[in-house]
């Protein structure tokens, strides 16, 4: 959807994801998306996931589909910001946390950091993530 009123911009909103209320997804500006926080909810908005490692399988999947949803591919991550309830938790899962985030982003790494918070919006939630992309250029012609 495209907003009107801001003509270098385009919001969006990902129709895999349970639909935003007061936010997008993503918005994009030229060749950068900029993913809003996605936690482990469901497309019916509850919370999926009883461990860090489950929840960041679905809050990663989640900013995959924002990204997509706006015309990006994991590959243009180029930065994440990763908010967590429980940091000592977040350690303790690292060997699962790989796993995981391979399956989304492969063994890419973009510039990332670590926030522990005192809460996220949804009581249930454990983990959001938040990022930034780069759509690539075309490659040239040869």
């Amino acid at each position: 959807m495209i907003d009107p009123t801001m003509d270098h911009t385009e919001l969006i909103t990902a129709s895999d994801l349970a639909a935003p209320v007061g936010f997008s997804h993503a918005v994009r500006a030229g060749d950068t998306i900029y993913l809003a926080g996605q936690t482990a909810q469901g497309r019916d908005g509850a919370i999926r996931g009883k461990t860090i490692a489950e929840q960041f399988d679905v809050a990663a999947g989640n900013l995959v589909a924002a990204l997509r949803a706006a015309g990006g591919v994991p590959e243009d991550l180029v930065s994440l910001q990763v908010f967590t309830t429980d940091v000592a938790a977040y350690r303790d899962a690292l060997p699962a946390l790989g796993r995981v985030w391979r399956t989304h982003f492969g063994r890419r790494y973009p510039a990332m950091g670590l926030f522990g918070v005192a809460a996220l919006f949804d009581d249930a939630a454990m983990i959001e993530l938040m990022g930034v992309a780069v759509r690539a250029a075309a490659a040239p012609a040869r």
